[in-house]
């Protein structure tokens, strides 16, 4: 599973998109913000366990109080190793192509 994965919604469930490196990841990020369906969260490192929020997200998360930007950064890092976790049980069971969400 590759390193690096986009997070966005589409009709208020999560989406993610696997990325092998940064620059790559970062470039998904700017496609998606571009499309009017989507709605970008930001970007997962799976080495790392952060989270690197998208522009607008990350001004609102600098301008949040420590205790909310807590509650925020794990709920997102949570969805987004939920959705990693779900996609490697879809490999498992043979289904490698299906599309990673979570509600």
């Amino acid at each position: 599973m590759k390193r690096f994965s986009v997070v966005y919604t589409l009709k208020k469930q999560y989406y993610q998109i696997y990325c092998a490196t940064l620059e790559e990841a970062k470039t998904v990020l700017q496609q998606i913000t571009g499309r009017k369906d989507r709605v970008p969260i930001g970007i997962y490192d799976a080495k790392t366990e952060l989270f690197s929020w998208e522009p607008r997200r990350q001004d609102q998360y600098d301008h949040a109080d420590i205790e909310e930007q807590g509650k925020l950064g794990n709920q997102i890092i949570s969805i987004a190793q939920a959705l990693r976790y779900r996609d490697s049980e879809w490999q498992r069971a043979g289904s490698p192509n299906r599309l990673s969400y979570f509600a």
